[in-house]
């Protein structure tokens, strides 16, 4: 017990992770042990008293990133050293984001995927939640309402544009009983995608190709219905992306999609705000953020008739919870949004750091994790303050005849 104490006696603890940084390597690697052993407990706790198995998802997301770099080819502290570079004003600006946007996307989503599933499902998007309703059940609500806006039948061919793992195109394949392809620019995503789709008894029917969603291989009027879920907000340009949409969807049929979008309540000449939105388009992959008015009237130029815009965050929740709010620092260790607050913040880098450290994380996973807590503070800020919605809803037809 005497070596305990004295152990305890000799461990700096810092004020803050800029002091843990410049601490020596022995404290920073009792302080990362003592973080450790806490998580772990506390997953523990939680597995025992709520069985969602926090161990579990855990250590396969560990499993998977201690082959990742080898099994992909891939360095990830490169790829998040080039991420950060595009997204450094300094370095190369919204132009240069612009022009590299394949490189920016495809960086993003080979860094943040793992992440993404590990800590908020197969679905990656947001959605309210109606009073009494679990996440997964508003997540799933959330994209049968918008496959519902299709108006598709049983074996319909249709078009996920941003698969992301497929997770909406599962729960939307099943709900509708079409046949799915989504596309992603991520060759990761395409893998992981079908074998969650075989999983699910889908294969076939739900289809994820590696593609880009401004150059898309299809032929002309090919789809009986196209969705985008918080997708084309990486596009660089609107036009573009809903273009290609406009050529391969049918005549007559609709396309329908959430997007990403600055509310009229953004003021640029506010300095927060425009913290907010760096801070999204830092950490979530975007060149660069477009408001509301500017992706209507991108629909319209490429000839789209629009039927419905609105922003869905703005809807009666009936006592429930707006769809920021697992972005939202908690005091409850147990709770997913522990990681937001400040010490859930520490522990959760200096733990990724540690992993790094004994190599069960490749280097450059530190790293990855700041930008994705930059993201997440950005979208909760966004939301609260209303000056950004994931959720602009766009419903519109390709005309039946092309305008005179």
């Amino acid at each position: 017990m005497d070596a305990v104490n004295k152990v305890i006696a000799k461990i700096e603890f810092p004020k803050s992770v800029d002091g843990f940084m410049k601490s020596g390597l022995e404290n920073q690697l009792i302080i990362g042990g003592i973080a450790g052993v806490s998580v772990v407990a506390g997953l523990s706790i939680a597995n025992k008293v709520f069985g969602t198995n926090p161990l579990g998802r855990t250590a396969e997301l560990l499993g998977k990133f201690s082959v990742q770099e080898k099994k992909r080819n891939i360095d990830v502290n490169k790829i998040i050293d080039t991420y950060n570079n595009l997204h450094d004003d300094s370095k190369e600006g919204v132009d240069s984001r612009n022009t590299s946007y394949t490189t920016l996307v495809t960086a993003y989503y080979e860094l943040a995927t793992l992440f993404y599933e590990w800590g908020w499902g197969q679905s990656f998007h947001f959605a309210y939640q109606l009073k009494g309703e679990t996440f997964q059940q508003a997540i799933a609500r959330h994209e049968y309402y918008l496959a519902g806006r299709l108006g598709v039948s049983s074996g319909d061919k249709v078009l996920d544009c941003g698969c992301g793992i497929g997770g909406p195109m599962r729960n939307i394949a099943k709900f509708t009983n079409a046949n799915i392809t989504g596309v992603t620019l991520s060759e990761y995503q395409v893998i992981r995608g079908n074998e969650l789709n075989e999983a699910a008894g889908l294969s076939g029917r739900a289809v994820s190709v590696q593609a880009d969603f401004m150059k898309l291989p299809f032929p002309d009027n090919h789809f009986d219905g196209v969705y985008a879920i918080e997708a084309t907000c990486h596009a660089p340009r609107r036009e573009d992306v809903y273009g290609q949409i406009f050529r391969v969807l049918k005549p007559g049929q609709v396309f329908a999609c959430y997007e990403w979008c600055l509310t009229p309540k953004y003021d640029a000449s506010d300095a927060f705000h425009r913290s907010i939105k760096k801070k999204i388009e830092e950490g979530d992959g975007l060149p660069d953020m477009a408001s509301q008015d500017e992706c209507v009237n991108a629909l319209k130029s490429v000839g789209f008739e629009v039927i419905e815009t609105r922003d869905v965050a703005l809807d009666n929740t009936y006592g429930g919870e707006p769809w920021y709010l697992p972005l939202y620092p908690s005091s409850n260790p147990f709770s997913f949004r522990f990681q937001m607050s400040a010490p859930g913040m520490f522990i959760t880098k200096n733990l990724v750091w540690l992993l790094e450290k004994v190599w069960l994380a490749p280097p450059g996973t530190y790293k990855v994790q700041e930008m994705l807590q930059q993201g997440g503070w950005g979208c909760a800020r966004g939301g609260h303050t209303g000056t950004f919605t994931p959720m602009w809803l766009m419903v519109a037809r390709k005309p039946l005849a092309p305008k005179a």
